[in-house]
Formats: structure tokens, C-alpha cells, sequence
């Protein structure tokens, strides 16, 4: 079977049937591209053809994007000039997109071509909309799971294939703005308030098919090719459309700091393409389009965001011969904010839960953060409160454990102790069935560790979530020493089925994502005792593309949380703990009651209500200022160096087993610089020969922390690359 074909009914209407063999939802390849022009000029041809419909055959969607591993052939179509491949395999899609949407017309006169409508079951998204967009018409069928949009800016890249000219002629820039720079995704009935498809209908191919048969000339021209047209909102010379583009440009540069070049380069064909007329305007958004294909930030966002994640979603490293293990009924023990989150996300996913905490009032408070929570979906028009029933009666709340009995999982996420957890973990053990597997939550301490008291160490393993547990998409596994790969598929399975990306680490303090986290937010701080402007910090952070700067991710994670993972580390680590006047600082900060926005006071002001309003100036009374600050970029290359030599660390002492790991998890954990791919991908860009130079500068000016790994000066030397040399090109591409 191929992914396009077609068949023309009695009364003359060609029904094109896209279905890629294989897939759960249509992405459009090379091939693809190609069969359906083919068809397109066929059914254009034929004189018994009187119009065409375009529809799926999947049952609920029509398409989900581009084959990525397009983008790879067309830069290979003119071998040493990729970016010359990259333009004219776009503008191949373009013309295709422009054939449909001329229909066969006279140019002059724009009359007698053929009507051609799409027929959406279900999702469409990226190509999924940009080619329906071209047709004359596009009815949706009246699914609420669909959801329809442009996403394409969130792998950074933007829509290349007509979906930015068209969107932004059909609607005016700032309409268009939600869907082309924000990626937004919506349901049927908000897509046809929105303008993005015309109608929702129970079945979209009969709707498409009346139509086709009912259409008139007027009906195929698009408002660009009739003659009067004019942008809704007005074009950028116009006194209302040089508003909307002027507060646009704000709005992108607000939103993203000048860190990720997709959506400027969205915005400039939007921009440029406003003032010419429709067919340069598609050549302006693939020259644009071609731009941003050839950043290796679009590359590394794609690799990262779209390919890597997806595998790691699928199992890319789970052990082999292992049988299924989703989870049947799933014990979590502690029932404060961590636990709860665990509770509802698992009954979300329809796992039965038994959630423990120390007595009922505690049990049934773990409890109702589920009931507020799908209260304030209700209030959202998300959820009913027939939903919230069903999802409550997933949950049982007790303090009883013999109420963990039947149990496959148990989830522990008690207070941060080892001898609480061992404690839990021995009294729990003592009552669930022999085969069920046991998980801590913790955030820090060794699962090794942890399993001492497991009488089942090979079914001991780490399971860390990230906070809140109902928003943060990642999920950090630990293999202990002992652990089995049972216990490791178990964990894997459990996190598939509350959709959430999987990341299995071997054990050691702070695994993975703690341990490139925490210096982060210690080099901040040994800025502010430097003398270096908080402000200057946060916004250099925020520039490299991170949510927020580590001098308010300090304020917000609470600064006691920090002063108890250096006396732990500081503890466990002895005489080799590498001390430093940032120490000194969390620890004044604490003692003088500033524990960051819990208590209204930490390196911001807060008013009543909990708002910032502004950095806290005493702290300059004991660092003071100095008077000459840092270059920007000095502040970025300690910030972004002292994770990602974490992460080669991690890497080199086999913590992070694969390299795909510690890019997705980087981004998704802590919200890594999403531009650069992961700070693997990150150290790719830039060259492993100058990663090196500039860390040896680093020390040299600022101590041994940034001494370079000797992975690091090997492949310097070398110049090799992290996916080179690993192999993650290779399994990106399986």
C-alpha cells in the first residue's frame, strides 16, 4: 500500500486517501510528495473528474507533520550544497501546495478549475494543516480529542510549507500570531472560531463531497488572488498593521530573550512577506524557512525535542525479552505535595491508587489536591464532574497499609531520610506480593543506598519526579547496583502509560539531572558573592533561552532546600566537598529568615500576596556590588559550562549510559537551553576543540570547577563530536 491513493465515484468526485503503512498517523514523506502530484495532475486531467476531496484514512486523524527524515534528503539533493537542496525540496512543496490551491483555474480570468476540499477525521497538525489550508474548503469532523495547528515552532522550526503566508494573509498577523509563534493546538470548534477550517461536521468526507459537487468559480479563489485583497489587520505600511508588527517583534522578543532563531526568522517572512505579492511571498518563507534548516539549533531541537524524545517514549531503552509490566495498582507512600501529584497523575492514566500517609486526615488532604485540581478544570471547561468522580474513585486514601495488598508498584515518597525510607521500605515489604516492584522518589540520596534495607534488591529501583509532578513532563529512573532489568522495564512501562518521557540513569549522588542542576544555581550565587548584579545573572540565564534565571529559580525552589542539600553533600562528601563563600551565603540567608517566596522574603521583595517586586538590596550590605560587572557573555559561559561539563562527567563515568538521555533530559528536567538541543548537543554546536579552550580559560580565571573533563580533551583533540563518536546520529535515525 502507498500513502496516497485515489478513487473516483460515480458522480465524479476523486476521493484522494492519505494512509501511510505502518503509522499511527499520516507524516508526509519524500514519496509522498511526489505520489500525490501525480494524482493531483491525474484528477485535474480527467475531464469525468468534477471535483476532489482530500481525507485520511486513519480513523481519527488526518496528519501529524513531515517525515524529518525528509529534511535530511533534500539537503542531500545537491551534495555540497545543501542549503541550495533545502530551498528548491521547499519549493517543490510549495508549488504542489500552489497547483492545488490554483485548481486548474485560468490565470487571468480565475475561472474553471476544479473544487478540492479536505475531509479531516481527527488531528491535523504541521503539513496536516498547511496542506488542507491550500484547498478550497476544510471540514473537520466533530471530534473534541482532535487537535489542529501549526506546532512547528515548538522544535524549532516554523511552519515551510505555505502554512506561514497562508495563515498570516488569511487571518492578519496578529490572529495568525497564537498559532504561528506560540504553537497553539486546538480543538475543532475553537479552529472553525478561529478561522483556521470551515466547518465541523458529523461526517466530514459526505460534507466535503456535497460541497465539491455545489462549488462555484467564486468559491476556489483565494482572497490573495482576487483582485482588491488586503491583510485583515493591515499589511506592515498601514497605520494599524505597523502597530500589530511593532508590538509582534516585542512580543517574540519578550517571549524568547533573542534566544531561539525560529521565531524570528517566522516572524521576518511573515513581516517581509506582507508587502509583495503571494507566489514571492512563499519564496520569501522558504528562503526563511531554508535559514533556519541550516542553524544546527534547528537541527539540535529536532533531534532532541521531536526524534530522541519520541524514541525514548517507545522504549528505546528498555531491556530486551522482558513481558509487558503497565501497572495494574500502584501504592504511594506519603501523601504530600510530591505523592499527591504521583496519585493524580497515575489515576489520570486510570492506574488504580492506594495513597498512605501517617493517618486518614493526612491520607484524605493527598486526596483532595486531585479534587482541586479537576475542580480547576472544571472552571476550564476541561474536565465535568463525572470525570472528577471516576478519577476520584481511582484513589483510595488511607493510613492503612495492609491496604497496599495487590499492589505491582509501590511508589515511596516519604520524607527525605534515609532512615524513614528504610523504615517504610521494611514495613511495606513485609505486606505486598513477592514479585511487586519498589520505587523511592527521592530527588538525592543513592538508590544503592536506599536498597540496603530492600530484602529484594534486584526489585528496588528509583523513580524521581520532578515538581510539580502534574506539569513536569520528565522522569528520571535510577538504576541501583542491584537493580534488574524487570524492575527497570516495570518503571519504563509505568511511565508510558502517564505519558511522560523516561530517562534511566545508574546510580550516583544526585543522578543526573540534580547534579547539572545544583551547580547552576551555585555558580549564581557565587556571582551575587562576587559582586555581580542579580539582575544581570537572571536576565543573562533567560537570554540563553532558560525560563527562568537561577537567582529567582533559587527564590522559588526555597533557599533551606539548598542549605540542606550542602550540609548533606558537604557530609557526605568530607574533605573533598569544595566549599566556597556561596555556602556562606545560603546559610545567612536562611538564618535570617529569607527562605525565598514561601517566606514572602529571599533574594526578592514580595508584597501580601507573594508577588515580586523587585531584588532584595540588603544583600548587597554583606556582597557588595562591584563596580565594574562581568561581559553578558562571561555571566552565560559559566552558567551554560557548569552544567554541561556536569553532564560530560555524568557521561564519562557511566551515570548517563546513553547520550540521548542527557539532552532530553536536561531540557525537559530543568529547561536547558531548548535552542541548543541539551548541553551534549550544546557542546556539538559549539566544537568540542573550543569547549575546551574556553573551559581552560575559565579556570584558569575562576577555579578548577571548570577544569575540562578528560572525555572532553580527548575529543578535542580528536575533534570529534558527542553524536559522532556515541552513536546517537545512528539511533536517532532508527
Amino acid at each position: 500500500m502507498t500513502d496516497f491513493a485515489m478513487t473516483t465515484d460515480a458522480d465524479g468526485v476523486a476521493i484522494i486517501t492519505w494512509d501511510v503503512p505502518g503509522k499511527r498517523m499520516n507524516v508526509m514523506s519524500f514519496e509522498g510528495i511526489e505520489l500525490l502530484d501525480q494524482l493531483i495532475d491525474q484528477a485535474l486531467a480527467d475531464e469525468a473528474v468534477k471535483g476532489i476531496v482530500i481525507t485520511s484514512g486513519k480513523e481519527d486523524s488526518f496528519a501529524g507533520g513531515m517525515d524529518l527524515n525528509l529534511l535530511g534528503k533534500l539537503r542531500e539533493m545537491t551534495g555540497d550544497d545543501p542549503a541550495k537542496g533545502l530551498f528548491e525540496g521547499t519549493m517543490r512543496m510549495h508549488g504542489l501546495l500552489r497547483k492545488i490551491e490554483r485548481a486548474g483555474m485560468d490565470p487571468k480570468t480565475l475561472k474553471g478549475g476544479k473544487p478540492i476540499a479536505s475531509a479531516l477525521p481527527g488531528t491535523a497538525a504541521g503539513i496536516g494543516l498547511e496542506l488542507p489550508l491550500a484547498t478550497h474548503r476544510i471540514f473537520v469532523a466533530d471530534n473534541p480529542k482532535a487537535r489542529i495547528g501549526l506546532p512547528e515552532i515548538m522544535v524549532g522550526i516554523f511552519p515551510g510549507a505555505g502554512g506561514t503566508t497562508r495563515l498570516s494573509f488569511k487571518l492578519g498577523a496578529m490572529n495568525a500570531s497564537p498559532f504561528l509563534l506560540e504553537g497553539k493546538l486546538v480543538d475543532p470548534a475553537a479552529a472553525v472560531k478561529a478561522g483556521l477550517v470551515d466547518e465541523v461536521v458529523a461526517d466530514p468526507v459526505a460534507a466535503a463531497r456535497e460541497w465539491v459537487l455545489n462549488a462555484k468559480d467564486a468559491d476556489l479563489v483565494k482572497p490573495w488572488d482576487a483582485k482588491g485583497y488586503k491583510m485583515p489587520g493591515g499589511a506592515p505600511y498601514h497605520p494599524a498593521g505597523f502597530m500589530t508588527f511593532v508590538g509582534a517583534n516585542a512580543m517574540v522578543n519578550g517571549k524568547t530573550k533573542g534566544a531561539f532563531p525560529a521565531a524570528k526568522a517566522l516572524l521576518s517572512a511573515v513581516y517581509e512577506g506582507a508587502l509583495v505579492p503571494f507566489d514571492v511571498a512563499l519564496k520569501i518563507e522558504a528562503r526563511w524557512f531554508t535559514s533556519i534548516l541550516m542553524n544546527p539549533s534547528s537541527s539540535a531541537m529536532i533531534r532532541s525535542l521531536f526524534v530522541n524524545k519520541e524514541a525514548l517514549e517507545k522504549g528505546a531503552v528498555r531491556p530486551e525479552g522482558i513481558p509487558d509490566q503497565r501497572v495494574k495498582k500502584l501504592g504511594v507512600l506519603g501523601a504530600g505535595m510530591m505523592g499527591a501529584g504521583i496519585a493524580l497523575v497515575s489515576a489520570q492514566a486510570g492506574i488504580e491508587v492506594v495513597l498512605i500517609d501517617r493517618d486518614q486526615e493526612a491520607a484524605d488532604k493527598g486526596k483532595a489536591y486531585s479534587a482541586a485540581y479537576m475542580d480547576k478544570g472544571i472552571q476550564r471547561r476541561k474536565a465535568t464532574e463525572e470525570k472528577k468522580e471516576q478519577l476520584l474513585s481511582l484513589i483510595t486514601a488511607t493510613p492503612d497499609l495492609d491496604a497496599l495488598k495487590g499492589c505491582d508498584l509501590i511508589i515511596e515518597a516519604v520524607f527525605e531520610d534515609p532512615e524513614v525510607k528504610a523504615e517504610m521500605t521494611r514495613r511495606v515489604e513485609a505486606i505486598i506480593p513477592e514479585d511487586c516492584i519498589f520505587a523511592s522518589n527521592t530527588s538525592t540520596l543513592p538508590i544503592t543506598d536506599l536498597a540496603q534495607a530492600s530484602v529484594r534488591k534486584d526489585q528496588f529501583i528509583g523513580i524521581h519526579f520532578f515538581s510539580p509532578v502534574e506539569k513536569m513532563l520528565l522522569v528520571e529512573i535510577i538504576r541501583g547496583k542491584e537493580t534488574g532489568d524487570r524492575a527497570v522495564a516495570k518503571a519504563l512501562d509505568y511511565v508510558r502509560q502517564i505519558r511522560k518521557t523516561p530517562i534511566v540513569v545508574n546510580d550516583a549522588r544526585f543522578f543526573y539531572a540534580n547534579r547539572c542542576i545544583i551547580p547552576y544555581g551555585g555558580e549564581a550565587t557565587r556571582m551575587v558573592t562576587e559582586g555581580v548584579a542579580p539582575a544581570l545573572i537572571d536576565n543573562a540565564a533567560q537570554m540563553l533561552g532558560f525560563p527562568v534565571g537561577p537567582i529567582q529559580l533559587g527564590d522559588e525552589t526555597s533557599i533551606d532546600l539548598a542549605t540542606k542539600i550542602m550540609r548533606a553533600t558537604k557530609k557526605a562528601m568530607g574533605n573533598a566537598y569544595p566549599a566556597s563563600e556561596a555556602d556562606n551565603l545560603i546559610v545567612w540567608m536562611e538564618e535570617i529568615g529569607r527562605l525565598g517566596r514561601k517566606a514572602k522574603a529571599g533574594y526578592f521583595d514580595y508584597d501580601e500576596k507573594g508577588k515580586r517586586i523587585g531584588y532584595w538590596k540588603g544583600i548587597h550590605d554583606k556582597y557588595p556590588l562591584s563596580k565594574d560587572q562581568p561581559p553578558v557573555q562571561e555571566v552565560q559561559d559559566r552558567l551554560m559550562f557548569v552544567q554541561a561539563l556536569e553532564a560530560v562527567r555524568a557521561l564519562e563515568e557511566g551515570v548517563l549510559m546513553d547520550i540521548r538521555e542527557g539532552d532530553v533530559g536536561a531540557i525537559l528536567g530543568w529547561g536547558f537551553a531548548p535552542w541548543s538541543g541539551g548541553p551534549l548537543s550544546w557542546l556539538d554546536i559549539i566544537g568540542t576543540p573550543y569547549a575546551v579552550e574556553r573551559c581552560e580559560e575559565l579556570a584558569a580565571k575562576f577555579g578548577p570547577r571548570f577544569e575540562p573533563p578528560a572525555l572532553l580533551k580527548e575529543m578535542a583533540a580528536k575533534n570529534q563530536t558527542f553524536y559522532g563518536r556515541f552513536g546517537g546520529e545512528a539511533q536517532a535515525a532508527a
